[in-house]
């Protein structure tokens, strides 16, 4: 299969990179906080089984306290109402789950306005310098909001953090053609979403539109505008509205 055989001698190469997109999971992983009366998810955390000790003594292994949308994470239709007859994530296409990408980038604008919502005007105003949205791929939204990943205060920022206009949701919904849209936010949301007309725009529309999200990634700045291969791999978990993923974009170089 030659095709393969030349992306293997290109990543062999140095011609092709792999960047990870994913945050690390751990227990300082932030997640997202409802208010009450909703239900929270817990933050990750491992249970030792053993370590070479004598609950096990040639082997290291644990067990996994997480929720499925915690850290970097893989949005499926069911997740929200919209989408309630869409599919759990273990129903997703393999073939889906690599798809091409693109990354727009308003880190600046953001970066003085943690508010900034990401207009219909933006993707057209993109569109005009680097081409249409992929047909069948992600829209990679970066807003530099990965540099405060490491505080959970920060990346919540009570409530202010960047997204996409309701407007720009219903439209990236209705009348594009993308797989799913990725950010580095806590959620595909902006911070004051729950007080938009629908809460949560970009939940509502795109996964009732059938189509995926993406959260908490990282090394967006990274990539080019175009021309990024993207790989998501959440677990199949059956019935599952979503699940942590390893998210990795190839890009040639």
């Amino acid at each position: 299969m030659p095709v393969l055989t030349d992306l293997l001698a290109a990543l062999g190469a140095g011609r092709v990179e792999v960047v990870d997109l994913t945050s690390p999971l751990s227990q300082d992983t932030p997640v997202l906080q409802l208010p009450a009366p909703f239900a929270n998810t817990i933050s990750f955390r491992l249970e030792e089984l053993s370590h070479y000790d004598d609950r096990g003594p040639a082997w290291y292994w644990n067990d996994i306290h997480t929720g499925e949308h915690t850290g970097t994470h893989f949005d499926a239709p069911v997740h929200w109402v919209t989408g309630r007859e869409g599919e759990d994530v273990a129903q997703v296409a393999p073939g889906k789950l690599i798809a091409p990408a693109v990354v727009l980038d308003f880190a600046d604008i953001a970066d003085g306005d943690p508010d900034f919502l990401l207009g219909v005007e933006h993707v057209r105003a993109w569109e005009s310098e680097h081409g249409p949205l992929p047909d069948g791929g992600w829209l990679l939204y970066r807003t530099g909001w990965d540099a405060h990943a490491a505080s959970q205060d920060e990346f919540l920022n009570d409530g202010h953090s960047p997204g996409i206009s309701v407007e720009c949701a219903r439209w990236l919904a209705e009348e594009t053609s993308i797989l799913g849209l990725g950010v580095e936010t806590v959620g595909t949301d902006a911070g004051a979403a729950p007080g938009f007309e629908p809460p949560f725009p970009c939940h509502s529309f795109l996964l009732g539109a059938g189509k995926y999200g993406l959260t908490q990634l990282r090394n967006l700045a990274a990539l080019p505008p175009t021309g990024v291969l993207l790989v998501a791999t959440p677990l199949p978990i059956v019935g599952g509205s979503g699940s942590p993923a390893r998210v990795l974009a190839l890009v040639e170089r």
